[in-house]
């Protein structure tokens, strides 16, 4: 039947406007006192009725979910090597796919070489056109801005407080783990570390080079542990003897073969190296003729100290 289930979220409304103050005289004046939580009391799960949250006093927590206007990642300040470092390469994506283009980035540069570097010099975001959608969290390629829990933005000046700098965007990492430790949890897994790439690659090479250094400065010390397990403390096993090389192609027919030094007998050969093929042919009085009819009349051409003139036409 029509009207059924307007009818049912009526008395739904009008019992919870009913309970909500059978559960305040219940209260009683407890409520006056500040010796027991009583926001939290009020507002959990076995409270009933309409509930009014007195703002600004009590504030509802917000979802791990919820988001608002972006922030920047940066190390902690207790960083053993990157304190205060960004997590943002200045790449530029997030401004990318930004519907309504709120974001701005100046990638910083070298004061040196004068090239870029994969850190941001200025980052802003104008937070009245920011419409808090979490594309540019999303499509982060290295987890360095992420969408805030903080939405008591209001000012009375427009052009100076709602266009947020990068001073005023950076917040480290921890802040970030606080207010949403199941999704930093998450992203720890699909990255393999609580830390930034850099700060993971860095902590590798850190490791791996002092290995590499004492294995260059002591040598014989990884060695001697090696030929002394195979045999229980006994001598090194002898290298195995290297097999003679394998002839893998045979020798082209009419190659040119390189003469000898010595003969046989141990004397210098007196056996002149034979001439090429075709060196008869290109000293023929023929050939010859040929390539002289080739040439114009301007031209000349030398073949082993022999000057090729063209032939006079008659």
């Amino acid at each position: 039947m029509y009207g059924t289930g307007l009818a049912k979220g009526l008395m739904l409304t009008l019992r919870h406007f009913v309970d909500s103050f059978v559960d305040d005289l219940r209260y009683g004046l407890r409520k006056y006192s500040h010796a027991t939580d009583n926001f939290g009391l009020r507002q959990g799960t076995a409270a009933k009725g309409v509930i009014t949250v007195q703002y600004p006093d009590e504030k509802v927590a917000v979802p791990e979910r919820f988001r608002f206007v972006p922030f920047l990642i940066v190390e902690d300040e207790d960083h053993p090597t990157r304190s205060g470092k960004d997590w943002c390469t200045s790449c530029g994506i997030c401004a990318k796919v930004c519907p309504p283009q709120c974001i701005w980035i100046v990638r910083g540069n070298d004061p040196d070489t004068g090239r870029p570097v994969p850190e941001p010099e200025a980052f802003f975001i104008d937070i009245d056109i920011c419409m808090n959608c979490g594309y540019c969290a999303e499509y982060c390629p290295f987890d360095a801005i992420k969408m805030d829990h903080d939405y008591e933005l209001a000012s009375y000046d427009r052009t100076s407080h709602h266009i947020h700098d990068k001073e005023k965007l950076s917040k480290p990492a921890s802040y970030w783990r606080d207010i949403a430790p199941t999704r930093a949890y998450e992203e720890m897994l699909v990255r393999g570390t609580w830390e930034h790439k850099d700060a993971a690659k860095e902590a590798r090479r850190g490791s791996a080079s002092p290995r590499a250094s004492s294995r260059a400065q002591n040598p014989q010390a990884e060695a001697a542990p090696a030929a002394g397990g195979a045999g229980g403390g006994g001598a090194a096993p002898p290298p195995r003897p290297r097999p003679p090389p394998r002839v893998t192609g045979r020798r082209r027919p009419g190659a040119r073969t390189r003469p000898n030094a010595k003969s046989a007998g141990g004397k210098p050969s007196s056996a002149k190296p034979s001439a090429p093929p075709g060196a008869a042919a290109k000293e023929s009085p023929d050939y010859m003729a040929r390539l002289r009819g080739l040439l114009k009349p301007n031209q000349s051409l030398i073949i082993e100290d022999t000057e090729v003139v063209p032939t006079k036409s008659c």
